[in-house]
């Protein structure tokens, strides 16, 4: 320990923190750190109020008294890394694994082997670790992949983890290092949990030289803590800790804990912290340095519990303490982490596991019953959805004990076929809900989950105040008026912001600069489309705070759609003149990835001249996660059965600084991206849109609409871009308090003009929604740049379910009337804005674009 880490802090600040701790008042980062530096009788008045709060959160679990470990096997899949941290004696190189006889990745047949012979033992946990992305670093490491048909390492992780549980019933637990959101949606089907140390948020101990993380790219702590809130948002049970001892001060240490805890409150998702100390190991770099004191190791044990509260799960490795199991049991530790009968811990190799028994036997000295856990913890075996993927909870059913969510003992343990659950095409629940929205309503107005299932409301009004604070405008609107009317492509941000701000005589200016664009570059015709909305299921579990018509399974308006009643409402929107089929749906964890082809190939086998309009980028990452395929081989695998173009929902706003507060588990902005311009790649035209009026501010729509202005450039893919007024009346980031009310008239007014000029000459069509506006909002957008009112749809769900007030469907007359009120004519269009066959067109007309009747919910006995 260094010598500021030692002075000692006065007695009044040591005094008056050991109080706040013994009355259970919140700590704040400075009382923290006066409270790591507690000796003596002070540690010992610490360690007494961390046993306290430890045991109360035992109680309230149902535990008291017990104390858990899980009996696992160690799986090192591979020992490169692309990191160099200074500390490490896991990481090796190509040239000594060779030496070594060794390959650069563990084979199938090595790890099937020990996860073999661990499940003989008992074992229920094979704790899957490896370096960071060796395929970025070491050419043998890419090359193994080449060789063995893997895209990367995380796809090896992948299939090795499927293998495992179905060969021999272990539960993996991947700790693979730094991972995207969309390395989450490829691993999640395969793990219960997944982990990474955060270690510490002391950037310095990274950015200098000499540093123990210096020239390690995935140490950044920014980077680890994005990682960790990208678990959260994926409902992944997460593992982490810190690092003792490697140069943080007490003060960065305290800061670590504070910052684990907001990503713990505000996601729920971080199932156990693991308080570890520095070993100093030879052949290192940091070889020299002092091992953590013991003291230090229990003062923070006992500060991460008061900090972290009752309910958190924190664990200390039991070989790295010289069996001193007494003092972290009385610190505040509730679990031993991992320990193997079988494998040697391969990051700390000089240190061997203590015998179960023996571990049993301390902790009953010091009061506790050791019991065994799964390495997902009981808390997330009980909770089940979104925490637990359909596929995996066979597995995990057969090992834990239904009651407690720990681990039966006695449980055999045996491969089971890992398999996309049965029937996921079953019609269920409210199928008639696209029409009796409409006549009956929804039954409330939120999930009775209403309160778990989108993380901390508190914690996420602190994370929206930034964003949401009006940016102060000091360009000219005059000046920018001009630039408006003679070329916007000239705008420059400032004055493109100044006139998204615009309001009264500079709006009414703005909008006919708009209009006038509008008619030189679209003509006078209003165009829409014959389209049904076919939303085949609304159960999901994604989070989207934004959203009232995701339900869970069991809720009363929950409903999934058998693929014949998808193929019987596209049957009869042709009928009567459709040329277009919308489909979307909620993310229903029993779908398989491959049921979007099941669906667009349904519609195509029904009526094969219907365009299949569908699935939105977060459906095709859903479904390429689900089946292991890469999102451009997804959708080549989905034009292929019937797939012509996709909707460009799901951006909301591709900021995510506003994302992350609208939504818990979407993609992020830079996956979006990725999905839409990997479409239009291949031929797959989609839609842009733009949800707006919630939490966000004009700067957000500049940049949103900047950045699809740059992807049309790029890809010339998008047809048309939908303004997308958020409807706020249900939906759940309202009721909290956090959204305001939807844009104002305002709003709407001014992001449909500089839509029309800040997307012009690239995307020449944009669309209003009647649905979301009215008949008489949408003429206004139509005064105001628009040239498109989307499409008849004949059944709405998704914005009725939020609380729009505008019906469910258009006729043919009502859309005319629409343009009419406008001063324009209307015209039908194609989805890609093609003449429409004049024998669709009459038969459009002849039922007025809607249907005399719609499905029963379900076929007559």
């Amino acid at each position: 320990m260094t010598d500021h880490q030692a002075a000692r802090p006065t007695e009044n600040a040591m005094r008056r923190a050991l109080r706040r701790a013994r009355d259970g008042v919140a700590l704040d980062v400075t009382e923290a750190a006066v409270l790591l530096r507690a000796r003596g009788d002070d540690l010992a008045d610490l360690v007494a109020s961390a046993g306290r709060v430890r045991d109360a959160g035992l109680e309230a679990a149902g535990r008291p008294g017990v104390i858990t470990y899980s009996k696992s096997v160690f799986v090192p899949l591979t020992r490169l890394c692309r990191d160099k941290c200074h500390y490490c004696t896991f990481v090796t190189v190509p040239g000594k694994l060779r030496r070594a006889g060794h390959g650069m990745f563990m084979s199938p047949d090595e790890v099937l082997d020990i996860a073999r012979r661990g499940a003989a033992l008992g074992c229920k946990e094979a704790l899957i670790t490896l370096g960071d992305k060796p395929e970025d670093r070491w050419p043998e490491a890419r090359e193994w992949l080449d060789a063995h048909g893997y895209d990367d390492t995380i796809a090896y992780v992948r299939a090795m983890a499927i293998r495992i549980l179905e060969e021999t019933g272990l539960l993996p637990h991947l700790n693979p290092g730094v991972l995207s959101w969309t390395d989450f949606q490829r691993l999640k089907p395969v793990a219960p949990s997944m982990g990474m140390m955060l270690e510490t948020t002391a950037t310095r101990l990274w950015s200098e030289p000499g540093g123990p993380h210096y020239g390690s790219p995935d140490k950044e702590p920014a980077v680890r803590l994005r990682v960790l809130e990208d678990a959260g948002r994926s409902s992944v049970p997460f593992t982490s800790g810190l690092l003792l001892g490697i140069g943080e001060t007490l003060e960065e240490r305290a800061e670590s804990l504070f910052a684990l805890r907001r990503v713990a409150r505000a996601y729920h998702s971080v199932q156990e912290l693991i308080i570890q100390n520095f070993r100093a190991k030879p052949d290192t770099a940091m070889r020299g340095m002092p091992d953590a004191e013991l003291d230090d190791l229990v003062a923070t044990v006992a500060v991460a519990r008061l900090i972290m509260g009752p309910s958190a799960c924190l664990q200390a490795p039991p070989n790295l303490v010289d069996a001193e199991y007494e003092r972290l049991i009385a610190a505040g530790i509730d679990d031993w982490g991992g320990v193997s009968p079988l494998t040697i811990d391969h990051v700390n190799p000089e240190r061997p596991w203590p015998r179960i028994e023996e571990l049993a036997e301390r902790s009953a000295a010091a009061g506790f019953e050791l019991r065994e856990r799964l390495c997902i913890y009981p808390e997330f075996v009980t909770r089940g959805e979104p925490w637990l993927d359909p596929r995996l909870l066979p597995h995990v059913r057969a090992l834990a004990d239904p009651e407690t969510g720990l681990a039966n003992p006695d449980a055999p343990v045996r491969g089971l076929p890992w398999q996309e659950p049965d029937e996921a095409f079953t019609a269920t629940g409210r199928t008639d809900l696209h029409r009796t929205v409409d006549t009956e309503g929804r039954t409330g107005d939120r999930r009775e989950d209403f309160d778990e299932v989108y993380g901390d409301w508190e914690a996420l009004r602190e994370a929206a105040v930034p964003g949401m604070v009006p940016q102060r405008i000091d360009t000219d609107v005059r000046e920018a008026l001009a630039v408006a009317a003679d070329d916007p492509t000239r705008l420059t941000d400032p004055q493109a912001l100044a006139l998204l701000h615009a309001d009264g005589p500079a709006l009414d200016a703005l909008t006919r600069i708009a209009d006038d664009l509008r008619k030189s570059v679209s003509g006078d015709d209003v165009t829409y489309v014959v389209t049904r909305n076919i939303n085949f299921t609304n159960v999901c579990y994604t989070g989207c705070r934004f959203c009232a018509f995701a339900q869970r399974r069991t809720d009363a308006d929950a409903y999934t759609l058998s693929l014949d009643q998808v193929a019987d409402r596209a049957q009869q929107a042709w009928d009567v003149g459709a040329v277009e089929v919308c489909m979307q749906g909620g993310i229903h964890p029993d779908l398989p990835g491959t049921a979007y082809f099941d669906i667009a190939r349904a519609v195509k086998e029904r009526v094969p001249g219907m365009h299949v309009h569908a699935f939105s980028p977060m459906e095709v990452v859903n479904g390429a996660s689900r089946t292991g395929l890469s999102i451009r081989e997804w959708l080549t695998a989905a034009k292929e059965a019937g797939l012509d173009s996709i909707p460009g929902t799901a951006a909301e706003i591709l900021d995510d600084e506003v994302r992350w507060i609208l939504t818990k588990g979407k993609l992020p902005t830079a996956t979006w991206i990725e999905v839409i311009t990997t479409a239009h790649e291949l031929g797959l035209r989609s839609s842009s849109t733009m949800m707006y009026g919630h939490v966000d501010q004009p700067r957000h729509w500049l940049g949103h609409l900047r950045t699809l202005a740059r992807i049309q450039q790029e890809t010339g893919g998008f047809t048309e871009f939908v303004t997308l007024p958020f409807i706020h009346t249900n939906a759940p980031v309202y009721l909290a308090g956090i959204a305001r009310p939807g844009p104002t008239v305002r709003d709407n007014r001014a992001v449909t003009a500089m839509a029309r000029l800040l997307l012009h000459p690239h995307i020449p069509h944009i669309q209003t929604s009647w649905v979301k506006l009215g008949a008489e909002g949408a003429a206004e957008m139509l005064r105001s740049g628009a040239d498109d009112l989307g499409g008849t749809l004949m059944e709405e769900t998704i914005s009725r379910m939020a609380g729009s007030s505008y019906g469910s469907y258009r006729s043919i007359k009502d859309l005319e009337a629409i343009a009419k009120a406008a001063g324009r004519p209307a015209k039908p269009r194609t989805t890609l804005y093609g003449e429409v066959p004049e024998e669709r067109r009459r038969t459009a007309e002849a039922s007025d674009g809607h249907l005399p009747e719609l499905l029963p919910v379900l076929p007559a006995e």
